[in-house]
C-alpha cells in the first residue's frame, strides 16, 4: 500500500460527503445540526492531507493518522497527536474516518487490504467513512457498498451500519492549509448532514451532489474543465507573447472581459504576474501535472463507459503526458505555459 508522501513538511505552528447502495439511515434531526463525532481518524498525509489535518486539530477534534511516511507522523506525534501503524488501527480508534490517497488503488487496499479500514466486518467502529481522494465513481460505489455491508460494533443513536460518503475536494493546497476547500459529495443526504460540521472545520463550501459516486464524478468533470481552461489560457497568455502583449497587460485584458477564468485571475500561470501561486515559484508546491494527467485518465474512462464523446479531454490527456514524459511531472499543472507553449516570464 502507497500512500502519497508529503512533498512538503511544514511546521504545525504555520497551520491552523440518488444512488445509494444498501439501506438509507437516517439520524435524528438534532444531529444534522450538532457535531456529533469528536474522534476523526485521517489516512493519507501528503500536500492536501498534512494541511487537512492540521484544520480538524485547530477546530478541536482528536484526530489519529496514519501515513507509510514515518517523518511526517512524527511531527504530529511529537505535537502530541496520535499516530498507528495501519488502518485498521485507525479505525479502531475512530468514530469518523477520512482518507486522502493518490489513485482508485490505493484507496481499496486502505479499506479492503491487509490490516485495512474494514477488516473484521462484524466489528467496525466508525459510523462514518469520507473519502476525499479523487477517484473513479465505480471504485467509489464498490467501497460504498462494501462499507454498508460491515456492522458497527457499537449502536450510535440512529446508526444501523457504517456509512461512506466521497467528497472530493477543490482548491488545491492553498486552500487545504487555508481551510477554504470545496467539498462535493456523495452518499446518504442524512449522512452528509451529519458530516458537515467536520467538512466546513476543513472547507468554506461543501455541496450535495446526489448519491453514492456523484461527488466523485463532480470531481472528475471539475478537474476536467479546470485543465482545459488552463491550457487555454497559457495559449491565449503566450500567443499574446509572441504578438508583442505582456502578459500582465492580457491579463488585465481577461480579466475585465469575457475570457475571465479561475486560471487567469486567481491562478495565473505566467511567473512574475501573480504573487502566491504555483507560477510564482517555479511551479512548485501546486497541483503536481502527474496528477492532473491521473484524473484526466479517469474522466477519459468515465467518458468511455457512458459512451461521450469528449475530444478536449483526449487534447488534455495528450499534453500533460508529454508534460510527465519530459521530466515536470512534479511540477504544478500551470507549466505547460512554459514547458509546452514556451512562455516567458513577466519581467
Amino acid at each position: 500500500m502507497a500512500i502519497r508522501r508529503a512533498q512538503t513538511l511544514l511546521c504545525l505552528s504555520k497551520f491552523k460527503t440518488n444512488f445509494v447502495f444498501g439501506s438509507l439511515h437516517r439520524f435524528s434531526s438534532s444531529s444534522q445540526n450538532s457535531n456529533q463525532f469528536q474522534n476523526v481518524g485521517f489516512i493519507g498525509l501528503g500536500n492536501m492531507g498534512f494541511r487537512m489535518v492540521n484544520n480538524l486539530i485547530r477546530a478541536g477534534y482528536k484526530v489519529t493518522v496514519h501515513d507509510i511516511n514515518r517523518d511526517v507522523m512524527k511531527m504530529f506525534t511529537e505535537m502530541g497527536v496520535s499516530s498507528r501503524e495501519t488502518p485498521y488501527e485507525v479505525a479502531q480508534d475512530s468514530e469518523v474516518v477520512i482518507t486522502m490517497l493518490p489513485s482508485s488503488s490505493h484507496v481499496m487496499d486502505v479499506y479492503t487490504g491487509t490490516n485495512g479500514l474494514l477488516l473484521g466486518e462484524n466489528d467496525i467502529r466508525p459510523a462514518l467513512f469520507i473519502d476525499s481522494s479523487t477517484i473513479d465513481p465505480q471504485t467509489t460505489r464498490k467501497i460504498s457498498l462494501a462499507v454498508s455491508n460491515c456492522n458497527l460494533k457499537e449502536k450510535r443513536d440512529n446508526w444501523e451500519k457504517p456509512v461512506m460518503l466521497d467528497a472530493p475536494v477543490s482548491g488545491g493546497v492553498l486552500a487545504a492549509e487555508a481551510g477554504t476547500l470545496t467539498f462535493m459529495v456523495g452518499g446518504p443526504e442524512d449522512a452528509y448532514l451529519a458530516a458537515r460540521p467536520i467538512l466546513q472545520s476543513m472547507g468554506r463550501t461543501s455541496i450535495y451532489c446526489g448519491g453514492s459516486g456523484n461527488g466523485s464524478a463532480a470531481k472528475i468533470c471539475n478537474n476536467l474543465a479546470m485543465a482545459v481552461s488552463m491550457l487555454g489560457t497559457s495559449e491565449a497568455l503566450a500567443l499574446g507573447q509572441s504578438l508583442g502583449i505582456s502578459a500582465s497587460t492580457l491579463t488585465e485584458v481577461l480579466n475585465t472581459s469575457s475570457g475571465r477564468c479561475w486560471s487567469s485571475d486567481a491562478y495565473n500561470p505566467v511567473p512574475g504576474v501573480m504573487k502566491g501561486v504555483p507560477s510564482s515559484r517555479d511551479y512548485n508546491g501546486g497541483f503536481a501535472s502527474k496528477l492532473m494527467a491521473k484524473d484526466l485518465n479517469l474522466a477519459a474512462a468515465s467518458a468511455e463507459e457512458v459512451g461521450h464523446k469528449s475530444p478536449l479531454i483526449s487534447k488534455a490527456q495528450e499534453i500533460y503526458k508529454k508534460m510527465c514524459e519530459e521530466g515536470h511531472e512534479t511540477k504544478d499543472f500551470s507549466c505547460v505555459f512554459r514547458h509546452f507553449y514556451n512562455g516567458k516570464d513577466e519581467v
